[in-house]
């Protein structure tokens, strides 16, 4: 009988997309077709657990075909990170008129993503002391046995390097090993060789101009090919976010939900408050902020429900060129930067919440003002490296807890609603990049105030 089930679930979801596609061909406006993917996958989603449940077999099959859509989609997108990251950057190199844009370029975009991270940690401590999540009942929960393992050997890994160890793990190692992604520093390690091989452009252009120009026209040549790749994967969003969102409803239970409640209820507080303070950004450099979140809507909800600022490089360099009129290299810059220092969600709210909770747990006053300084100064710190893809947030938080000797339990049993919260955290993370590129875009006078203003 559960084939049977399975199988009309398949053709509906079929037929529901094959709906967006027949909405899609009758040129129906790009943010409202991506908005419709995500409330129908939100109530098809709903309807499966609420008939199933969410531990069904029908479930599990059901949103396991869906992921040929949704992963597949997502799949797509990432298989873009990597050329993008290195084109972009090498290739805003080229653009550069003069190295002293870089050198204001990568100051502005980094104070933003630090500035605004250890913000977002301080937000973190303060959402967990106003929920009085410092006694929460789970914070003393036990959880299996199976992940505490898991997280511990994660944190001895990490705890095992030094300080200078560290910093000299984020370098290129073997530059192919860390296109393949097969380390969580890959993505700042991709980014270094770059910034690198730009560097060397301009060394290049100074002593060789012919050979530069051969090099700038071949490096523009690949820009413009990966640009129109990512056009025709971002034409799939309506679909992805679909079946993304079908799969996010349906498998997380209701009951996990409803134990950790206070603390998805915290986590989403900060996130907004977080949003709050990128908006009076906004307001401090003269955007209608309106205007900006309808441009970027897109983006922000492609985020929210793939949960990878990774897979949202391409969205986020788009929006961020063609609907903010942000100069290309500063959009290069800012979004490439963003997915490895400073994410506002995975390596500012979060570890600092983790972090807080835990400490009150094992008797610490978490509200005295030596321990707030110093959790804000080591997320900040620790923010340096975090991968933009699944688990960047539990590799920052592992290293925050280590960094002051707290044990992972909490963090191990908060796992179980991690899908919920990572939304959120995901949407702010990608924000922030887009921000940092507004902010130096603004302050360099490097962006098209006619595209800015121009109304969606």
């Amino acid at each position: 009988m559960d084939n049977i089930y399975i199988l009309i679930l398949i053709v509906l979801a079929a037929i529901i997309l094959a709906g967006i596609g027949w909405l899609q061909k009758r040129q129906i406006k790009f943010n409202r077709l991506v908005l419709l993917g995500l409330v129908i996958g939100l109530i098809f989603g709903g309807i499966l657990q609420w008939i199933f449940g969410a531990n069904s077999n029908v479930v599990f099959k059901t949103t396991d075909w869906l992921s040929i859509v949704g992963q597949g989609y997502i799949t797509l997108l990432q298989m873009l990170v990597i050329p993008l990251i290195i084109i972009s950057l090498i290739s805003a190199f080229t653009k550069l008129e003069s190295t002293k844009n870089f050198g204001k370029i990568t100051r502005n975009v980094l104070t933003v993503l630090l500035s605004t991270t250890a913000v977002a940690a301080l937000i973190g401590i303060g959402s967990v002391i106003l929920f009085k999540l410092q006694g929460a009942s789970f914070a003393h929960s036990t959880a299996s046995s199976d992940t505490l393992q898991i997280l511990q050997q994660k944190q001895d890994t990490l705890s095992e390097l030094s300080i200078p160890q560290k910093i000299v793990s984020v370098l290129p190692q073997n530059i192919f090993a860390d296109l393949a992604g097969t380390r969580s520093t890959s993505t700042i390690s991709v980014v270094i060789f770059s910034l690198l091989v730009g560097f060397s452009f301009i060394w290049l252009k100074r002593n060789n101009p012919k050979a530069a120009e051969t090099f700038a026209n071949g490096t523009n040549s690949l820009d413009a090919i990966i640009s129109r790749l990512v056009k025709i994967i971002i034409a799939l969003t309506p679909y992805g976010i679909f079946a993304l969102m079908t799969k996010t409803v349906a498998i997380n239970s209701l009951k996990t939900i409803e134990s950790l409640g206070v603390f998805i209820i915290a986590g989403y507080f900060a996130l907004i408050l977080v949003l709050i303070v990128h908006t009076l950004i906004l307001i401090r450099y003269r955007v209608n902020p309106i205007n900006y979140y309808k441009k970027v809507a897109t983006t922000l909800i492609f985020a929210f429900t793939s949960r990878s600022s990774a897979g949202s490089l391409p969205m986020n360099v788009e929006a961020q060129t063609n609907k903010l009129g942000i100069n290309r290299a500063i959009a290069d810059f800012s979004a490439s930067f963003g997915l490895s220092i400073g994410q506002n969600g995975c390596a500012g709210v979060y570890p600092a919440m983790v972090a807080s909770i835990t400490a009150a747990a094992n008797g610490v006053d978490i509200t005295s003002f030596k321990f707030i300084i110093s959790l804000v100064i080591i997320v900040t710190i620790s923010s340096f490296g975090v991968a933009g893809s699944g688990g960047g947030a539990t590799f920052a938080t592992l290293i925050v807890l280590g960094t002051l000797n707290l044990p992972v339990g909490v963090m191990a049993i908060i796992l179980a609603i991690d899908p919920i919260i990572d939304m959120g955290r995901t949407l702010v993370n990608v924000n922030d990049s887009i921000i940092a590129g507004l902010v130096t875009a603004k302050r360099t006078n490097m962006i098209d105030e006619e595209t800015l203003a121009k109304t969606e």
